[in-house]
């Protein structure tokens, strides 16, 4: 929206220029972002407060948790705020890049919303599962097939394997359950991963910073054949969403740092893990996400595992799915399980950034 009047004001004073590079535009998203999320936040807090909009503590959960209730759920609505109306300002909205990432959040936002809504109102357990899941495929199934159809170049669909520079796949119709899957499985492993204070978001900011260093090396057809990643044309774009969504993210937990002032909630945790995985998509780094989102995916199969193992062999893998919960019923303090998973997470991201040159 703003790139509209700066590229009026550049024809008037070419001093504008400066703000249509994309590097400079992200560095403002992330600072508006934060600054949008900083201002908001008390006054949501509030009002979710006053509107009893509080999380639902699980029976079974820590004992420590206990204390938790009756701290405002749904923030998720905050970070969402912050990040979509600093997009509408910096970000050029031509850019189907940008486009999906738009509709892929708020699509997944509105049915993490209903899930809150009905445990907050109706029943604790929120929409049933089956239900939730095929939301989600519905609306991931759509992104695909509208992303798929508007394919510009065989690079936009390669899939390729980190280390290794000849190994590559050009997927074609496969492109689309590919996409579905990368999409619907980061969206519920970061959910998953939201359980304590500041957990999820510190990983969702560092993943995509780093996915937001292969998007702009992605759309820069030098740095790409230099460093032997996909070409995605206009890819380098979404880095202003992604600037948006850090600075939103650490607005977020200076609000959900322990102890937390307000929750995620599904609204939060869906809608951001499937951009995640839709960023990683669009610069064709499927795997990398692996990598670097280690910790939601080691959250999501400790989950699977222990549901299997309770199921076949009616005996628990961990004290408690998911695995940050295990470290809680060992006696581990909230903020040593939570700092310990960043550090972890920062440690993966450099794995990650390093396949960038280790082909």
């Amino acid at each position: 929206m703003f790139l509209f009047l700066l590229d009026y004001l550049s024809s008037l004073n070419t001093n504008f220029l400066v703000f249509e590079y994309i590097t400079l535009r992200a560095i403002f998203s992330i600072i508006t972002a934060l600054l949008i999320s900083l201002l908001l936040g008390p006054y949501i807090i509030k009002k979710f407060s006053i509107n009893n909009l509080s999380e639902v503590i699980r029976d079974d959960g820590p004992k420590s948790h206990i204390s938790k209730a009756g701290t405002p759920t749904m923030g998720g609505l905050l970070i969402l705020s912050s990040l979509l109306i600093t997009t509408l300002i910096w970000s050029d909205l031509e850019n189907k890049y940008t486009q999906y990432l738009i509709l892929t959040t708020l699509f997944f936002a509105a049915i993490g919303f209903i899930d809150d809504y009905k445990k907050l109102t109706k029943n604790k357990n929120g929409m049933p599962a089956r239900l939730k899941i095929i939301l989600q495929f519905f609306v991931a199934g759509i992104i695909s097939i509208l992303m798929f159809s508007q394919i510009e170049s065989v690079q936009e669909q390669q899939f390729i394997i980190p280390f290794f520079k000849h190994i590559v796949i050009d997927l074609g119709i496969y492109f689309i359950p590919l996409t579905i899957l990368v999409i619907v499985s980061t969206s519920n492993a970061v959910n998953l991963t939201d359980g304590l204070d500041g957990l999820a978001i510190m990983p969702i900011v560092l993943v995509s910073g780093a996915l937001g260093v292969f998007a702009y090396l992605s759309g820069n057809i030098n740095f790409s054949e230099y460093l032997l990643i996909p070409y995605v044309k206009d890819s380098a774009e979404i880095t202003i969403f992604i600037g948006a969504l850090i600075g939103s993210g650490l607005g977020f937990l200076w609000f959900n740092t322990y102890p937390a002032q307000v929750f995620m909630g599904d609204v939060g945790a869906l809608s951001l893990g499937a951009a995640v995985g839709l960023m990683a998509v669009i610069v064709r780094q499927e795997i990398v996400l692996i990598i670097m989102g280690g910790i939601f995916v080691l959250e999501a199969l400790s989950v699977i595992i222990q549901v299997l193992s309770f199921k076949y062999r009616k005996k628990r893998v961990f004290l408690m799915a998911p695995f940050h919960h295990h470290f809680e019923q060992k006696g581990w303090p909230e903020p040593k399980v939570v700092v310990r998973f960043w550090i972890i997470s920062f440690i993966l991201i450099l794995i990650g950034l390093a396949t960038l040159k280790l082909r």
